[in-house]
């Protein structure tokens, strides 16, 4: 007898499968006209965060941008400004270990090095981000659908709070969200772009963080504490080391987090798609991170001095 037809989940439940329920892949119904509109019937409700964030009440439709690839609308540009504005004052304060860092640093230090850390770390850890979403974009977008990138205040409210009280970044900045009738391995290739796209950034990090860093010299300055400014001197090289060091580290966490099989991270859509290249890809970010971190086998900063000794 022959198999079930997997397209066949697009418009009915499977009966006889005995396992959990399938990640749901259609996000919306369209119309003759190419409007996308959301479920809001009696049996489906949409999340009025959700409502809020799209910039729409629940009865309005979201239209299908017929525009390029690389399209972006005036709100989503807004929402990605706050977003990464938000992102990066987090990341200034976890650099000065939140609040608590005054009394190591004092007043004055810890408000230099924060103001200094921000732009350091949005060059280092800010593509990690913007990318990891944009990869969502363009990969929802050339499979026909609305795909445009809301931020979630309460989201940063708490990410920037976090930061602030006790050190430690742990934000949800916001998410691509994305409209259209879309099969489960779409769905798959939309959800893995993201974590691709970090594992390439990781990869491009280690040749070009090197370079810079070898025809700098950063790497042969005396460098003594973790300042960035120590008796009214800039120390850059510190600066550009750490740029580098983020900027391999923040995309091996990112990547592994959203790999995760849980909830609305990605590890969820691309395990329903496909188990191997959910194993393989977390696997991937795992035995790095691992590795790093827990192993001391090998660490950002050992690689860029070992390939700009080269230089």
């Amino acid at each position: 007898m022959a198999g079930r037809d997997s397209r066949a989940d697009i418009l009915d439940d499977n009966p006889f499968r005995n396992q959990k329920p399938r990640i749901h892949r259609v996000h919306a119904h369209q119309s003759q006209d190419g409007t996308i509109h959301f479920e809001t019937g009696a049996n489906i409700r949409t999340n009025p965060l959700f409502a809020q964030m799209m910039g729409m009440s629940q009865q309005q439709p979201a239209q299908m941008h017929d525009g390029k690839i690389w399209h972006f609308s005036d709100e989503e540009k807004k929402h990605l400004r706050l977003a990464t504005a938000a992102f990066t004052v987090a990341l200034g304060f976890m650099a000065v270990g939140g609040l608590w860092g005054i009394d190591s640093l004092g007043y004055t230090s810890w408000t230099i090095q924060f103001l200094l850390s921000m732009p350091v770390l949005l060059l280092a850890v800010g593509p990690a981000f913007l990318l990891h979403e944009i990869g969502h974009k363009i990969v929802a977008k050339k499979n026909g659908c609305w795909a445009e990138f809301r931020a979630d205040p309460r989201g940063l409210r708490f990410g920037i709070f976090l930061s602030f009280f006790i050190g430690i970044l742990f934000m949800a900045p916001g998410a691509v969200m994305v409209a259209g009738l879309v099969t489960r391995r779409q769905n798959g290739h939309i959800a893995i772009a993201g974590p691709l796209v970090n594992f390439g950034l990781f990869l491009i990090g280690i040749p070009l963080w090197g370079i810079i860093l070898g025809l700098t010299g950063a790497f042969d300055a005396d460098i003594q504490g973790t300042s960035y400014l120590v008796g009214g001197q800039l120390i850059w090289q510190k600066m550009l080391i750490d740029a580098g060091i983020f900027w391999i580290g923040a995309n091996l966490v990112l990547g592994l987090f959203n790999m995760l099989p849980f909830g609305p991270l990605d590890g969820n859509k691309v395990k329903d798609w496909n188990e191997n290249a959910f194993y393989i890809t977390i696997s991937v970010f795992a035995f790095l991170v691992i590795s790093w971190i827990f192993l001391g086998i090998w660490s950002p900063s050992t690689v860029l001095q070992s390939i700009a000794g080269l230089f």
